[in-house]
């Protein structure tokens, strides 16, 4: 052990000497528990900050292998090099042993063993910051690091760290790592697909990653939420159950939970999220899948992409738009009569629910040009039969409630809500698209439960193309049980 090594490890033990004095010695009887606590945890960060450094002095101590560069080029030691490295604990310096060949460019051996990242701060800050990110807005988790740990980060470097830390989010998914405990999965593969408006600012020929002083908000580009993708146990209804539950005239049974749920949103258009939606559905293919459902609103730029690639999932018009449409219709034709018009909609959802809708339909086209009917009145009637006019293929509801299928998008529209509103709508905000997209990579990742996961693996391709090697022999998995 080096010298200074020697002497940083009495000073070590000496510090954690005196914090046991602390809370066991005759000072802890005039302090409060805050101020304990607050004290311990500083003093500890402070002592974490002297045991890294003692680490990366340790580690350092020992001159490496001269390498063989992959060319088979000759290396030679020269020097040592001093690096700054960012923790959780503090921000400190040491040095490590640099190599150097004639016409290439210098390496220091250290840094590939233990996996530096190119950057000065360590994935483990990196980590913290972008979970956070990927919840609230930058300055928010730029004053808890700060409060917490003590560390000062510019919100710009939050956007970098952001950015960097996402760009292996589409290849994680390509091919995802088998789970360590098998996925519960139900007999229905679901696909479901929305859209939500994100604030983009005008793009420049170099945009920033957020909005700059005096810009404006020119326009709303689409978010579109396509992973919806889970499966689900079959639950039979009767139309009957059904349509109670739509008026509320009584409580809805439970009914069986979505499984494996996984969402994603991309601002790259709807090729790609159906493309890659295509791409996450073929990973849950094969036993016990028996049905293929997809479910949308009616929204007509949705219905052609799903039929063209998902021809073999039966196609829904969720059946909350459907009562809508005709609570329109009612609202236009009663007005205020709670009553009348609660009888009018059980007749007709009736109807929808059990495969008659061409009635309902012929009824509204037959009623919307009568001579007694208001302007409004007809221009709701309109709307509502050739709202299903042209979704009829999609409402065989009575064969779905048979089968047990689902019939409502309300995952996907709270995915829209959670994912993307949430986060990227909170006030003042506006957005370039580099700076909303790895946002909404890494929030989809947090929010399917892929965090740790996807960490690992980013990190493992990080390694490889700084130093173009697998990653150190010492599993994570294992380190973070340890750390749990």
């Amino acid at each position: 052990m080096p010298s200074n090594a020697e002497t940083m490890v009495p000073q070590i033990r000496s510090e954690f000497e005196r914090l046991v004095t602390y809370v066991t010695g005759a000072e802890r009887q005039a302090q409060t528990t805050y101020t304990v606590e607050l004290t311990l945890f500083r003093r500890l960060l402070a002592l974490g900050l002297a045991l890294l450094r003692l680490f990366f002095v340790t580690r350092a101590a020992t001159c490496p292998d001269v390498p063989t560069r992959p060319d088979g080029t000759a290396m030679t030691y020269h020097e040592q090099r001093r690096v700054t490295y960012v923790s959780v604990f503090g921000r400190l310096r040491f040095a490590r042993h640099y190599v150097v060949a004639r016409g290439q460019p210098g390496a220091c051996p250290l840094d590939a063993v233990l996996s530096l990242p190119a950057c000065i701060f360590a994935d483990l800050v990196r980590d913290w910051t972008a979970h956070g990110c990927t919840d609230g807005a930058y300055r928010e988790s730029q004053t808890v690091l700060e409060r917490i740990l003590g560390l000062t980060l510019r919100v710009q470097t939050l956007e970098q760290h952001v950015a960097r830390d996402a760009v292996d989010v589409d290849a994680f998914y390509a091919h995802p790592p088998a789970p360590d405990q098998p996925v519960a999965a139900g007999s229905i593969l679901v696909v479901q697909a929305d859209s939500k408006g994100t604030p983009l600012i005008q793009p420049s020929s170099a945009p920033p990653a957020r909005r700059q002083a005096g810009q404006l908000c020119t326009r709303n580009k689409e978010a579109v939420v396509t992973c919806l993708l889970y499966t689900m146990a079959p639950s039979v209804r009767s139309p009957q159950e059904v349509v109670a539950a739509l008026l509320n005239a009584e409580r809805p049974r439970p009914r069986p939970r979505p499984m494996a749920k996984e969402q994603h949103a991309t601002l790259d258009g709807k090729n790609v999220a159906f493309t890659r939606l295509v791409q996450r559905a073929a990973h849950r293919e094969g036993y016990p899948i028996q049905h293929r459902v997809a479910l949308t609103d009616g929204a007509a730029a949705l219905q052609p992409q799903m039929q063209t690639h998902f021809p073999h999932h039966t196609l829904i018009l969720d059946s909350i738009y459907a009562s809508a449409y005709l609570w329109e219709s009612a609202d236009a034709l009663l007005g205020d009569q709670p009553t009348q018009q609660c009888a009018w909609m059980r007749t007709r959802l009736e109807l929808l629910l059990t495969g008659q809708t061409e009635r309902v339909i012929t009824a509204l086209e037959t009623a919307a040009p009568a001579p007694e009917r208001t302007s409004a009145q007809q221009q709701a009637l309109v709307r509502t039969s050739a709202y299903d006019r042209r979704n009829q293929p999609y409402m065989r509801y009575q064969d779905y409630l048979a089968q047990g299928w689902p019939k409502g998008t309300g995952v996907v529209e709270g995915a829209c809500g959670h994912l993307v509103k949430d986060r990227m709508e909170q006030a003042g905000m506006r957005w370039t698209k580099a700076g909303a997209q790895p946002i909404l990579d890494l929030r989809a990742v947090r929010l399917n439960g892929d965090w740790d996961a996807y960490g690992q693996f980013h990190r493992q391709q990080q390694h490889q193309r700084l130093y173009g090697t697998g990653t150190a022999t010492v599993v994570e998995d294992h380190l973070l049980a340890l750390a749990a």
